[in-house]
């Protein structure tokens, strides 16, 4: 049995020319990342790696969650901009020693991913996180596991 929990990055700004891909955190996305994997952490979370979207902002919340579980950190590009098939293939690549992983990406390609394991989740709002148990000794089965979703916070939810 595997756990993929699926974390859309928190709150962005938008400084003045700046690149998408270089957009940091706001205050408001840093003060919902800490209490997000706060809560997650008092639900006795268990996570063995954490993969994140290159991207700054997502960067910056995997940063976030990591001074807390402080686990090993991937940055993987198929997580920027992502379709359903760059997470799948983000899934593949995965080492079958890791039980529990977390991938930190963006929307709208979070909330299809979701959606395809799950109909439970319509829209990631930022900070959302969801956790899905796939049935499966190896991540290379995956795509025809069985998937249950097995939680969804929201940062005004918690």
């Amino acid at each position: 049995m595997k756990r993929l929990i699926l974390v859309r990055h928190a709150k962005s700004d938008w400084p003045e020319d700046t690149a998408d891909f270089d957009r940091p955190l706001a205050e408001k996305g840093e003060i919902n990342a800490g209490k997000m994997v706060n809560f997650l952490k008092a639900q006795d979370l268990r996570i063995d790696k954490f993969i994140t979207s290159p991207a700054l902002r997502a960067l910056q919340t995997c940063e976030i969650f990591n001074k807390v579980y402080e686990v090993e950190m991937e940055a993987n590009p198929k997580l920027y901009n992502p379709t359903e098939a760059n997470f799948e293939s983000a899934v593949f690549d995965l080492d079958d020693s890791l039980t529990s992983v977390a991938m930190f990406s963006h929307n709208i390609g979070i909330s299809n991913f979701a959606n395809m394991m799950s109909e439970d989740i319509v829209i990631f709002p930022t900070c959302g996180v969801a956790g899905f148990e796939i049935d499966c000794d190896c991540w290379s089965d995956f795509e025809n596991a069985k998937k249950k979703l097995l939680f969804f916070h929201e940062p005004k939810k918690i």
